[in-house]
């Protein structure tokens, strides 16, 4: 990832991004994405998919780029965007690393699939991932309890104890992964 000091140029891709995929050129000379064919620069394909940001998951608007959080009304590359997120990072990905065991994540004294659980954390939405269900489980369950009802608020019927403390750790885990870093 790029890393966008004080001072350094804003548009770190100089323009030589393809919205459609998000390929950065890899010569200078280079006027087509190696990726997708289009001419870099040019508007993504109606019928093509958009690019993602792996780190918050957004995705392009029809015209291949997404709002500057740095410069707001501006729009930017996915590049650019990427850069970003050294300066406006979506949580403490460096605490979650350190609760993670290969591809899982140990929460309390449960696993869970670990980007099942970054993505929950990131946008509050339970997603297995494409052609994938969700590997159900206490923190499974608890992050869909958590996205539907949003916390303890709102009495279960037929809650069950260890959905509740499993509610509770992932609760926990949200609050420090949300905390702002110094």
């Amino acid at each position: 990832m790029v890393s966008l000091m004080k001072g350094a140029p804003a548009h770190v891709s100089g323009g030589r991004t393809c919205l459609q995929c998000g390929v950065v050129a890899a010569r200078a000379d280079a006027t087509i994405c190696r990726r997708c064919g289009l001419p870099l620069g040019a508007p993504p394909r109606s019928e093509g998919a958009l690019a993602s940001c792996p780190v918050c998951y957004v995705t392009t608007a029809d015209d291949g780029r997404l709002d500057s959080r740095a410069n707001p009304g501006r729009r930017i590359d996915m590049v650019d965007h990427l850069a970003e997120h050294d300066r406006f990072p979506v949580g403490d990905d460096e605490y979650l690393e350190s609760l993670r065991r290969g591809d899982q994540i140990r929460i309390g004294r449960w696993d869970a699939p670990y980007d099942m659980v970054r993505r929950y954390l990131v946008t509050g939405v339970v997603d297995g991932g494409s052609r994938r269900s969700a590997q159900h489980g206490a923190i499974v369950t608890a992050m869909a309890q958590l996205a539907r009802w949003r916390g303890d608020r709102v009495p279960l019927i037929g809650d069950q104890a260890e959905w509740a403390e499993a509610r509770a750790a992932v609760g926990e885990l949200m609050e420090r992964y949300h905390r702002t870093r110094r």
